[in-house]
């Protein structure tokens, strides 16, 4: 009995230093929002494609980015991201962003807008 808690407790020990000994393992710093132009335009307007992805191993959920509206020529597809005020936007409609499963989405405008990460829960 003595010989299964100690590799019980070494077992916790190990899955501990995995995660860098931290009570929370994954943080916004972990949700990645990468873009680049496309080549096409649109209205007269650069495309470009973005990407959030997660790179943490804990599924992470309603990902807000700071969009300022969106600002977009053509439609952008509201189930990777949507507005839900003046200033922020939903990403996946709120759904856990898995590590691996990245989320994408077009847009066109004059000049790439910037998509800082401002909060996430984190589902681990």
């Amino acid at each position: 009995m003595a010989s299964s808690l100690k590799l019980l407790f070494a077992l916790l020990l190990l899955l501990c230093s995995i995660h860098g000994g931290r009570g929370q393992p994954c943080s916004t710093s972990d949700i990645s929002v990468e873009q680049s132009k496309t080549g096409a335009t649109v209205e007269g307007q650069a495309e470009y494609e973005v990407t959030v992805s997660n790179t943490c191993d804990c599924p992470q959920s309603k990902v807000m980015l700071l969009c300022y509206g969106l600002r977009s020529v053509v439609a952008v597809d509201p189930r990777a991201i949507k507005p839900v005020d003046a200033t922020l936007c939903a990403v996946a409609e709120g759904r856990p962003l898995f590590k691996g499963t990245p989320i994408k989405f077009k847009y066109a405008w004059k000049t790439p807008q910037d998509f800082p990460v401002v909060s996430t829960k984190i589902r681990c």
